[in-house]
């Protein structure tokens, strides 16, 4: 409805709550789920183009007489998801940008404005800095590139004496050639979309600062172009990580998993986090396993698992928790260095790169959230997506994580 008024001159658009009430939908999850429709529905990256009609600007959600009266918790469960809708349509805002606009430090600077906006505490270390702090994978990834790797970490101090730590650390590849291991051309374009983890936990820690959720959150951006040059990390290369930790190097497409190698690292070293939860559009083989609109969940612990599916189940964003076992642990031993980033068999390649990613979590609560096949539409997979949906990021996880992290308790 929201976008069929686009370029109709319409300024606002109104909704009668009761029509959309009935059993088994109570009042509050129907004005929710009215306002996610009618901001994201009303989303387009607009920003290349010339006089854009941004549609309505204005959505009133009307009670009724004989319907469900207005109450304090509509008017909380309104507010709550309008501001959870616009820090999704803000994500997605950055999200879209190309490569060219969207460079490391620019998302460095996106995320320092928080700071003063929001009272974050921001800090982007450089390569300088990631050098000295032996972050060797950002750097090993991040080599090939004139735009240089960031480590940024925003962090938002919870509420109370004594709250919780979570975690969440996000891949954020702003343009992902391949490297040296070059991917084929015909679908690259969309290689800009594969910083969408890193999005995901920006948007995330700034609707959980706006909504001043009881956690204290971390969010930390592991930020790299990948690129072929004289400068590129090789196939056949050892990497060292923050820690210490050894990766052998048998693809540079593989460069997602290296990242967060150092993401993982610092956020159990510097934090020790109650829970750690990774974000990335990490591996093509969760696209093949479970399609375009259903992200891959992996976490050994169960409570955290609970959460999240619970989070899945309130949000619409659809996971689907898969297993990790020894097997796919023994696949990424190297006989070089402490793990590999790439096996000989092309076989499970979701669970063995959460395996790659379980050596760098320090023992801590951690799940993992492979975003590859929901992170962004494409023209073709657009029909088949939810109506709100536009072609281009969809900044998949910031409603699932902000969900989590004011409703989970464990």
């Amino acid at each position: 409805m929201v976008k069929s008024l686009r370029g109709r001159g319409a300024a606002s658009i109104g909704f009668g709550l009761p029509s959309f009430v009935a059993r088994p939908v109570d009042a509050a999850t129907a004005v929710r789920a009215l306002v996610d429709g009618a901001v994201l529905g009303s989303y387009e990256f607009l920003r290349y183009k010339p006089n854009p009609d941004h549609g309505a600007e204005q959505v009133t959600i009307h009670a009724g007489e004989h319907g469900p009266r207005p109450s304090r918790a509509l008017a909380v469960a309104f507010d709550e998801q309008r501001t959870i809708a616009e820090s999704v349509v803000w994500t997605r805002e950055i999200a879209n940008l190309p490569a060219d606009t969207a460079t490391p430090a620019r998302l460095a600077e996106e995320a320092s404005r928080l700071g003063p906006e929001l009272g974050l505490k921001v800090t982007v270390f450089d390569e300088a800095e990631l050098a000295r702090l032996g972050c060797g994978g950002l750097l090993a990834v991040g080599g090939g590139s004139s735009h240089p790797p960031r480590m940024i970490i925003l962090e938002y101090p919870g509420r109370g004496k004594h709250p919780r730590t979570v975690a969440l650390v996000g891949k954020g590849i702003t343009f992902d050639s391949g490297g040296i291991s070059i991917k084929d051309a015909p679908q690259m374009s969309y290689m800009k979309f594969d910083k969408s983890g890193a999005m995901a936990v920006l948007g995330a820690v700034r609707a959980a600062a706006l909504l001043r959720v009881a956690p204290k959150v971390v969010g930390i951006l592991c930020c790299a172009e990948n690129l072929p040059s004289g400068h590129a990390y090789r196939p056949g290369d050892v990497v060292r990580t923050f820690g210490g930790k050894t990766i052998e190097v048998l693809n540079t497409d593989a460069e997602g998993r290296v990242v967060l190698s150092d993401g993982l690292g610092y956020a159990t070293a510097t934090y020790r986090p109650d829970v750690l939860i990774d974000v990335a559009t990490l591996t093509g083989a969760e696209v093949v396993a479970l399609g375009d609109d259903t992200a891959g969940l992996v976490a050994v612990d169960e409570a955290l698992a609970r959460g999240l599916l619970a989070a899945s189940r309130a949000t619409g964003e659809p996971i689907w928790r898969m297993p990790l076992t020894d097997y796919h642990r023994e696949l990424v031993r190297s006989d070089l260095a402490d793990v590999r980033n790439s096996i000989e068999i092309p076989l499970a390649g979701m669970l063995t790169a959460s395996a790659f990613l379980e050596t760098f979590t320090g023992g801590a609560r951690w799940a993992h959230l492979d975003i590859a096949g929901p992170a962004y539409t494409t023209i073709t997979t657009r029909k088949y997506q939810p109506a709100y949906q536009n072609i281009g990021a969809t900044a998949f996880g910031v409603r699932l994580l902000v969900r989590y992290l004011l409703d989970a308790t464990a």
